[in-house]
Order: structure tokens, then sequence, then C-alpha cells
């Protein structure tokens, strides 16, 4: 596995339309973001500037190559992750390290917040990065998926995190 340094900072949005640019094969084409005309037009996720500057943000490689972003949603008592890898780069042995920095960087933003990821069931490839990144599986339940069909997800809570139990939980988020 190669090990990667990694550098976040803010999502501007000129790396945002680029996001939108990213084709993942099938089956996870399901991450497969809008248009950045169609983004625009709804004020979807980091389109708007607001909800990109508090909650985004974007993962260099030490070559200074955009490889991913990260999103640390936050909820009350939590902060739910999303992020996404280049799709050239999946698969690359890269995972952990990015999932690692993301997860410090959320912890220093949000010290006392417990955190938390989910992730389709079928995504076994991710499940895997997630666990070596001390993610463990907490809960299980359906919900719309980013395509806007139904799909049945595994909540992950970062190891320290997982001492609360899931009744303590917040409630499930929508896809934004």
């Amino acid at each position: 596995m190669r090990e990667a340094e990694w550098r976040l900072s803010p999502l501007t949005e000129s790396q945002g339309r680029l996001l939108t640019l990213w084709r993942y094969p099938a089956p996870y084409d399901v991450y497969n973001w809008p248009t950045w005309a169609k983004m625009l037009e709804t004020g979807y996720e980091f389109a708007d500037p607001r909800i990109r500057e508090q909650q985004y943000l974007a993962a260099h490689l030490d070559t200074g190559q955009l490889a991913g972003f990260a999103q640390l949603f936050p909820m009350q008592g939590w902060t739910r992750l999303g992020l996404g890898m280049h799709p050239d780069l999946c698969g690359q042995g890269l995972g952990r390290s990015f999932v690692q920095a993301i997860l410090c960087t959320a912890q220093q933003k949000a010290p006392s917040k417990q955190i938390d990821l989910e992730v389709l069931v079928w995504n076994v490839r991710a499940i895997r990065t997630y666990e070596a990144a001390g993610f463990v599986i907490t809960d299980t339940y359906d919900r719309r998926s980013p395509d806007g069909t139904n799909g049945r997800y595994h909540c992950m809570v970062a190891a320290e995190s997982s001492r609360v139990s899931t009744d303590e939980r917040p409630e499930r988020a929508e896809w934004h």
C-alpha cells in the first residue's frame, strides 16, 4: 500500500467545477455529481458558496494534484463525513491515508463532536478502507441514494466515537 501526504484546504469554486467532471465507472457512478450548471441552478451542495465555505475541503496529494474532496456536515453532537477520491486514484492504496487525513481534520475542527459517515452496503471497497482507517459499522438502514433511488446503508462511526450507543446517535441525514 502506498502512503501519501495529504493537504486539505477550503474547496474553491473552480475545484468544485472540476469535481463535477469526475466520472466513476458503474456501479460507483451513483457518486457522480450533476453538471456544474445544474448544481448552480439548484444551489446544490458545493455550488452554494455558503455551503462550500462552511463544509467542503479540497484534498491534494503531495504532488499538488486535486485528488479528492471532503464534506464535514455539522449535526447535533456529530460531524458526518462525506468524501470522494478522484476516480483514477481509487483502488491505488491511497484510501486509508486519505480517510485518516479527513478524520484528523474533522477532529481538529470540532474536537467535542463524534464522527460518522454513511456508505452503501454494496461498496465493499469503501467499507474496507473505512475500517482500516478506524471506523466501525454501528447501524444498517434504507434511505434515498444520491441518484434518487432507495439504497441500503451502513452507518460507520470513528473508533473513538463508537462508545456511543446507536440510540444516542443523531437522526439520519438525508442526502443534500
